[in-house]
């Protein structure tokens, strides 16, 4: 049976994210005194007396025009969020009042079977407690007086969540098991409907306005007997075109996605060509020893004869030579050309990262490219192998005892690491050799 759900919902700027915040312990979500920040749906672990569930935050329910796309796909965001918890927690403010949002809001959680906990947020002054009883009119029962940012009984908040799923039984933390993949790339370049194509629903909002998804947003799920993490993140800007404070947070927030990673898909739009950023967003994958996958996005746009893709992939191997060993995957997530074959190589190159070689075979291996072709000597030095093993996967990582670290020049380690791939693999992982003094 799966973790139980608690969701917080409620209209934009209540303080839905410092909520999230305070529970979780962290700067998970992005905090802003704007409107309509929040717009994908966080999820994070957390245990409260000793019961364990998923906290989820989400994006600002508000009554706005049909013409808004963002607020209309916002507000079914919530709702899907709503639909999915065991548990939500309603929050309103207390410095607003109860606000026609509210009373909507309210009224549609009535209709649920869900069980409703109504927090009234930004009580910092015991002196306000009773304007918390306005809000019994909302009819979801006794409100609870808190202050997310002062961290003011956020306890008997818990407590009352915590009520409704201390009986439901709680499964390990799917993390273990799964693969974790990270979707990252420049904006616009087709992450999220990407994604969607991955998981056949709708799990981020998706539409043509460049910077959409803010946060990165986690999904589990599960094909066939594997288990996998998607995680879409922001599009990452250059550095120079990073104004707001938001967009600095969805920055940061990707690149952690990247570390948090086991896959990295690299999302590329097939039209504009690789980009100095792309190849920036490339190596940060490549220098945190992530597996990584190319995907060159809406290849239906692209005019092809029978050699495009053999020149697009020469194209791509000089542009990216530093990732040479990723491969590359040619897809639309609009007409979902080639999409499934995305998990097959998942897939392997997950496993090619876990790969393990015996320390008598990399010996032998190492020893016969030292025979092949000797290492240049470096004032009068040469470098010498007495003994070589791997110590480590994802990224798969081979320990050197030589006489002299210092000994070892790029090109030649570049031709060690070259030999390893030939004879192992290693395909779509980038390679570490360390050299230690015996």
């Amino acid at each position: 049976m799966a973790k139980p759900v608690v969701a917080i919902v409620g209209r934009a700027n209540v303080g839905k994210s410092t909520l999230f915040n305070r529970i979780t312990g962290g700067r998970v979500s992005i905090v802003e005194n704007t409107p309509g920040v929040t717009r994908d749906r966080v999820y994070r672990d957390v245990e409260w007396t000793g019961v364990k569930f998923t906290i989820v935050d989400t994006g600002g329910i508000e009554i706005r025009d049909q013409d808004d796309i963002i607020g209309n796909q916002v507000r079914r965001h919530a709702q899907i969020a709503a639909e999915e918890a065991d548990v939500l927690i309603f929050l309103v403010d207390a410095k607003t009042g109860i606000t026609r949002e509210d009373e909507v809001v309210a009224k549609t959680l009535l209709k649920s079977s869900k069980p409703v906990v109504l927090a009234v947020n930004k009580v910092d002054d015991p002196l306000r407690e009773n304007e918390v009883y306005d809000f019994y009119k909302l009819g979801l029962g006794e409100p609870i007086a808190i202050s997310a940012e002062h961290g003011i009984n956020i306890g008997d908040l818990l407590d009352r969540v915590v009520s409704f799923i201390k009986d439901k039984k709680v499964e390990e933390e799917y993390e273990g098991d799964a693969v974790k993949v990270a979707v990252v790339g420049r904006p616009n370049v087709g992450k999220s409907s990407l994604v969607n194509r991955l998981l056949g629903t709708e799990r981020v909002i998706v539409s043509d306005i460049p910077g959409t998804t803010r946060d990165a947003v986690d999904t589990f799920f599960k094909r066939g007997d594997k288990s996998y993490v998607l995680i879409d993140t922001a599009g990452i800007r250059r550095k120079s075109r990073i104004t707001d404070t938001t967009e600095k947070y969805s920055v940061n927030r990707a690149f952690k996605a990247v570390q948090r990673a086991d896959v990295v898909l690299v999302v590329i739009d097939a039209a504009e060509g690789v980009t100095d950023q792309d190849k920036r967003i490339a190596g940060f994958a490549h220098e945190a020893g992530k597996a990584v996958i190319i995907i060159v996005n809406k290849w239906d746009l692209i005019e092809k004869d029978e050699r495009t893709m053999e020149y697009y992939d020469a194209y791509l191997r000089k542009e990216l030579s530093f990732i040479s060993y990723a491969p590359s995957l040619y897809v639309s997530a609009l007409t979902n050309q080639r999409v499934p074959k995305i998990f097959d190589l998942i897939d392997f190159v997950a496993e090619q990262a876990s790969l393990r070689v015996q320390t008598s075979k990399i010996n032998a291996l190492l020893q016969e490219a030292f025979i092949k072709h000797p290492p240049p000597s470096y004032k009068g030095k040469r470098l010498k192998l007495y003994y070589a093993t791997q110590v480590k996967v994802q990224p798969p990582t081979f320990l050197m005892f030589v006489n002299d670290p210092n000994l070892i020049p790029t090109a030649y380690r570049r031709y060690l690491e070259n030999s390893i791939r030939k004879e192992f693999g290693f395909e779509g992982t980038p390679i570490r050799i360390v050299a230690k003094k015996k």
